[in-house]
Protein backbone atom coordinates (compact mmCIF):
# COMPACT_ATOMS: atom_id res chain seq x y z
CA UNK A 1 0.00 0.00 0.00
CA UNK A 2 1.02 3.83 -0.53
CA UNK A 3 1.60 5.52 2.48
CA UNK A 4 1.11 9.06 2.06
CA UNK A 5 1.94 12.48 3.87
CA UNK A 6 1.00 15.66 3.21
CA UNK A 7 2.56 18.56 4.35
CA UNK A 8 -0.57 20.83 5.86
CA UNK A 9 1.48 23.50 7.08
CA UNK A 10 1.85 27.08 5.73
CA UNK A 11 5.69 26.15 5.19
CA UNK A 12 7.70 24.27 2.95
CA UNK A 13 9.06 20.70 5.01
CA UNK A 14 11.11 18.20 3.90
CA UNK A 15 10.33 14.45 4.46
CA UNK A 16 13.77 12.71 4.62
CA UNK A 17 14.05 8.19 4.88
CA UNK A 18 11.77 6.42 6.17
CA UNK A 19 8.99 6.24 8.23
CA UNK A 20 8.14 4.36 11.78
CA UNK A 21 5.69 1.94 11.31
CA UNK A 22 4.29 -0.61 13.53
CA UNK A 23 0.92 -2.48 14.43
CA UNK A 24 -1.11 -1.71 17.00
CA UNK A 25 -4.26 -2.52 18.86
CA UNK A 26 -5.85 1.04 19.21
CA UNK A 27 -5.17 4.66 18.72
CA UNK A 28 -3.54 4.36 22.28
CA UNK A 29 -2.03 1.64 22.32
CA UNK A 30 1.63 0.07 22.02
CA UNK A 31 3.21 -1.84 18.94
CA UNK A 32 2.31 -5.14 18.66
CA UNK A 33 5.27 -7.49 17.48
CA UNK A 34 8.14 -5.96 15.27
CA UNK A 35 8.31 -2.79 13.50
CA UNK A 36 8.88 -2.35 10.30
CA UNK A 37 11.92 -3.46 8.51
CA UNK A 38 13.64 -0.73 6.05
CA UNK A 39 13.31 -1.58 2.42
CA UNK A 40 16.60 -0.56 1.03
CA UNK A 41 16.29 -1.27 -2.39
CA UNK A 42 15.59 2.33 -3.35
CA UNK A 43 17.88 5.34 -2.35
CA UNK A 44 16.29 7.48 0.11
CA UNK A 45 16.32 11.12 -0.90
CA UNK A 46 15.01 14.59 0.18
CA UNK A 47 11.89 15.27 -0.54
CA UNK A 48 10.74 19.22 -0.58
CA UNK A 49 6.92 19.20 -0.07
CA UNK A 50 5.37 22.46 -0.24
CA UNK A 51 2.42 23.29 1.49
CA UNK A 52 -0.32 21.01 0.47
CA UNK A 53 1.87 18.96 -1.79
CA UNK A 54 2.75 14.95 -0.74
CA UNK A 55 5.31 12.44 -0.27
CA UNK A 56 4.79 8.30 -0.51
CA UNK A 57 6.67 5.31 0.35
CA UNK A 58 5.35 2.00 -0.02
CA UNK A 59 4.25 0.24 3.03
CA UNK A 60 4.05 -3.88 2.76
CA UNK A 61 2.15 -6.47 5.07
CA UNK A 62 2.46 -10.18 4.90
CA UNK A 63 -0.50 -11.69 6.42
CA UNK A 64 0.18 -13.10 9.74
CA UNK A 65 -1.83 -16.37 9.26
CA UNK A 66 1.28 -17.11 7.15
CA UNK A 67 3.51 -17.95 10.06
CA UNK A 68 2.92 -21.28 11.62
CA UNK A 69 4.20 -20.22 14.58
CA UNK A 70 2.95 -16.59 14.98
CA UNK A 71 0.89 -16.07 18.04
CA UNK A 72 -1.97 -14.29 16.09
CA UNK A 73 -3.89 -11.02 17.36
CA UNK A 74 -5.73 -8.11 16.25
CA UNK A 75 -4.47 -4.93 14.99
CA UNK A 76 -6.85 -1.66 14.73
CA UNK A 77 -4.01 -0.26 12.09
CA UNK A 78 -0.71 1.18 12.05
CA UNK A 79 1.41 3.66 14.17
CA UNK A 80 3.17 5.76 12.37
CA UNK A 81 6.06 8.21 12.72
CA UNK A 82 6.95 10.84 10.35
CA UNK A 83 10.70 10.76 9.50
CA UNK A 84 12.43 12.86 12.25
CA UNK A 85 9.65 13.11 13.97
CA UNK A 86 8.24 12.24 17.64
CA UNK A 87 4.90 12.58 17.18
CA UNK A 88 3.22 9.64 15.41
CA UNK A 89 -0.49 9.27 13.46
CA UNK A 90 -3.01 6.27 13.60
CA UNK A 91 -4.19 4.81 10.53
CA UNK A 92 -7.05 3.10 11.48
CA UNK A 93 -7.12 -0.46 9.63
CA UNK A 94 -8.24 -3.49 10.89
CA UNK A 95 -5.89 -6.40 10.21
CA UNK A 96 -4.09 -9.51 12.52
CA UNK A 97 -0.95 -9.42 13.38
CA UNK A 98 2.04 -11.38 15.39
CA UNK A 99 2.06 -10.57 19.08
CA UNK A 100 6.09 -12.40 18.90
CA UNK A 101 8.26 -9.77 17.77
CA UNK A 102 10.76 -12.10 16.17
CA UNK A 103 8.21 -11.94 12.82
CA UNK A 104 8.51 -9.68 10.85
CA UNK A 105 5.74 -8.27 8.97
CA UNK A 106 6.03 -4.85 7.80
CA UNK A 107 8.18 -3.26 5.18
CA UNK A 108 8.88 0.20 4.63
CA UNK A 109 10.43 2.07 1.37
CA UNK A 110 12.17 5.70 1.98
CA UNK A 111 9.34 8.30 0.69
CA UNK A 112 9.59 9.31 -2.96
CA UNK A 113 7.66 12.61 -4.12
CA UNK A 114 4.24 10.81 -5.01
Amino acid sequence: MKLNLTNTGSDPCILRGYAGVSLTADAAGAPIGAPAVRDESTAAVDVLLAPGQTGSAVLRYTQAGNYSDCALVDAAGYRIYPPEDTESLFLPQPTRACSNGAITLLTISPFQPA
